[in-house]
């Protein structure tokens, strides 16, 4: 009685074999035929074919290392500046020292961050590959080497907006002064288009590439506090110069958290989310940044904020980043909030950036009173 049941088993797993068979088939035929193409040409038309595949396997070798090789990331990389040492407010004469002022932690760690992503690691969003796409495909609508690029990204997004408010409010005082050269350089070349490459659609326009205008932006930054460690530039480190950093930052993370919901609530497709590691790795990208950036501005505001009693929430606020930061999954899933096998990273990261954003908030309105 079993033999007829164990022959449809064979059959059924035969059909299977076939199938799958036919697949790769289908796959590997314009390989097979290329390749027998090739073996019947002369050298004459066999050479320039060889050397433009070696070319190309080079540039994708390199495009792969670029993209997966992340260099000195480390969302613990603000420790290394003993900013919990500082004892004076930025901007403000240094005891005992003639002509000397306290640097700013905030324009040393946007000038880093920004170094980190163009001088450290290669700005993956205006390079040649990375704009062709896979086959004309876009990289972000792919799950392939995406990542680095979202995640520098959401680091440039936060520097962006710490720059507007360098060059505007920090950087001067107001009312008083006008805006400094250097900030105001900074702040235009940091704003640029995050994807120019060499030439644009005119293949005859030859054009500046993006990073290099990011650097001009470092030297900017890093020029600037060399002036106002001698105290030829003013930083102003009054309260509601604090208010209005923390209001653009929380107002940041709440259009994240929103992105990150409208996709966690209209897809679930869990680990099969092509879209979803860039939602996510913008956003790490962007706390990574605030951390760091936050830990400087406590160091730059540290009178404000000994004064407005705010360091138990400021610490708070910390360690909410820093426990987001934590998350670092291997591949991004975006499952359904209830699934039991694809879990959903895009709203575990929701959660932390919603929590950050609400210490924001009663930071904030601690300092308007």
């Amino acid at each position: 009685m079993l033999d007829p049941v164990f022959a449809f088993f064979r059959r059924i797993l035969a059909a299977i074999g076939r199938g799958i068979g036919l697949v790769f088939a289908g796959l590997f035929w314009p390989f097979m035929a290329a390749h027998g193409w090739y073996q019947r040409r002369n050298w004459m038309i066999k050479g320039p074919i060889l050397l433009l595949i070696v070319i190309a396997l080079v540039f994708y070798g390199q495009f792969v290392w670029r993209t997966q090789a992340w260099h000195n990331f480390n969302p613990e990389m603000v420790n290394g500046y003993d900013f919990n040492q500082r004892t004076i407010a930025a901007g403000a004469a240094v005891p005992d020292k003639p002509n000397t002022c306290q640097n700013s932690a905030i324009v040393t760690i946007a000038a880093d961050l920004t170094d980190f992503n163009v001088n450290q690691n290669i700005w993956i969003s205006s390079t040649l590959l990375y704009k062709l796409g896979l086959f004309g495909m876009d990289w972000d609508h792919t799950p392939f080497f995406d990542n680095k690029a979202s995640f520098q990204r959401g680091v440039n997004q936060v520097v962006r907006r710490v720059a507007i408010e360098l060059a505007d409010n920090l950087g001067r005082v107001r009312g008083t002064s006008g805006i400094n050269n250097d900030l105001q350089d900074a702040r235009g070349n940091i704003q640029f288009d995050e994807g120019t490459w060499y030439f644009g659609t005119n293949p005859f326009g030859f054009k500046t590439p993006t990073p290099a205008y990011y650097r001009s932006a470092v030297n900017s930054w890093r020029k600037f506090n060399s002036d106002l460690e001698t105290c030829k530039a003013v930083f102003d480190a009054r309260a509601d110069n604090l208010t209005q950093v923390l209001d653009r930052m929380a107002n940041d993370l709440g259009n994240t958290s929103d992105i990150l919901r409208r996709r966690s609530e209209e897809y679930h497709a869990g680990w099969f989310d092509t879209r979803a590691d860039d939602r996510f790795w913008f956003a790490y990208g962007q706390l990574y940044a605030q951390y760091a950036l936050l830990r400087a501005t406590r160091a730059d505001f540290l009178d404000v904020i000994r004064e407005r009693n705010l360091t138990a929430i400021w610490t708070e606020m910390e360690k909410q980043l820093d426990s987001a930061l934590r998350i670092q999954p291997a591949i991004i899933s975006n499952g359904a909030e209830d699934g039991w096998i694809m879990p959903n990273h895009l709203s575990t990261m929701g959660f932390y950036i919603l929590r950050v954003r609400s210490n924001m908030v009663e930071l904030r309105s601690v300092l308007e009173r």
